[in-house]
């Protein structure tokens, strides 16, 4: 994974310490986390809020382990989640932005990234292109959190190269408005949108394999 990560550093200009590599342990057991976690990672995203609310007494005594939220977040739980997590990443709305910074007012402010919706599909969540001034005029009238950048999920391909454009044009929405943190890649396509630009890469079947199958009539988290 390494060497995958310095390659495409290289090919881009740019040093290898400006890319964070986020390991996506969603669905993967917290002993799996401790792990990779004395592996050396200390980055990991998870989807689901109520799954890492579950995990996360096992992970309390990784002090410096940073989680991400990289799922959907409904904003009636914006106040577990800012308890959970140190970033969430998937913002995608006025409200959500507030019923945020409302929470992070009596707890500590995690990093905030808006997730930018750029392929048709109608299963992805994010906002709209030009929904992301008005959720930036939003955020500037927040008294708590901060927008440190973009986050964003192209249609999945088998050819890393068909997620280029969704990239680049990611980055330029960042350069428009001054926003410095890009998350963007996974395991088909990371070395792409490192090359494009990408400041967090979010990694999980290339770390850990194939997640895990729920059980049949397990339920299911959200």
């Amino acid at each position: 994974m390494e060497a995958r990560i310095q390659r495409a550093v290289e090919r881009s200009g740019r040093q290898r310490a400006g890319v964070t590599l986020v390991a996506v342990s969603k669905k993967f057991s917290a002993e799996r986390v401790r792990e990779a976690y004395q592996a050396g990672l200390r980055e990991f995203g998870e989807n689901y809020v109520q799954e890492f609310a579950d995990k996360q007494p096992r992970l309390a005594d990784l002090k410096d382990a940073r989680f991400h939220l990289i799922g959907h977040l409904q904003s009636n739980k914006a106040r577990q989640a800012c308890e959970l997590f140190q970033a969430i990443q998937t913002v995608d709305s006025v409200k959500l932005l507030e019923r945020l910074d409302a929470a992070a007012e009596s707890g500590v402010v995690p990093d905030i990234l808006l997730e930018i919706k750029l392929s048709g599909e109608e299963n992805k969540s994010g906002a709209a292109p030009e929904q992301l001034p008005r959720l930036l005029e939003a955020a500037s009238k927040c008294s708590r959190i901060r927008i440190s950048g973009l986050m964003t999920m192209p249609p999945w391909s088998e050819d890393a190269e068909q997620s280029r454009p969704y990239f680049r044009r990611l980055a330029e929405l960042a350069r428009k408005h001054s926003l410095k943190q890009l998350s963007m890649g996974m395991s088909n396509d990371f070395e792409v949108a490192i090359e494009e630009g990408a400041t967090v890469i979010r990694v999980g079947t290339a770390l850990f394999g194939s997640r895990p199958k729920p059980q049949t009539g397990a339920p299911q988290a959200s």
